[in-house]
């Protein structure tokens, strides 16, 4: 019999990835009232990343944290609160983010055949 998914170790999990996460826009608030703002960024930047690349690697493998993790948090995260410092053009760096984004899950999902997934 299959059994019912334990939330509390999934929650676990989660939390602790999303406070790797929380941990770049902690420090970037704290660090730009002492250092540059770009070496605050920086800096901010190469600790979260470190994080979540070391807490995955223990739970999912060295090559899913070093490559899709952390490309996905550079693009997504790094990249994405970036674009804030280009004073006017930050709307339209992240609608090219999204557009781009759409384009590779378009292409990804037309490959697979849906009906062969839901029989």
């Amino acid at each position: 019999m299959p059994e019912k998914l334990q939330p509390g170790p999934l929650a676990e999990e989660i939390s602790l990835l999303a406070a790797a996460f929380f941990s770049f826009h902690l420090l970037l608030a704290y660090l730009a009232d002492h250092l540059s703002i770009h070496l605050s960024f920086a800096l901010s930047s190469m600790v979260s990343l470190f994080l979540v690349v070391t807490y995955l690697r223990l739970v999912v493998g060295m090559r899913f944290a070093a490559v899709e993790a952390a490309t996905a948090q550079f693009l997504y995260l790094v990249l994405f609160s970036y674009a804030f410092f280009f004073k006017g053009f930050t709307g339209l760096a992240v609608t090219i983010g999204s557009v781009v984004t759409l384009f590779v899950v378009i292409q990804m999902a037309g490959k697979i055949r849906w009906s062969e997934r839901f029989r």
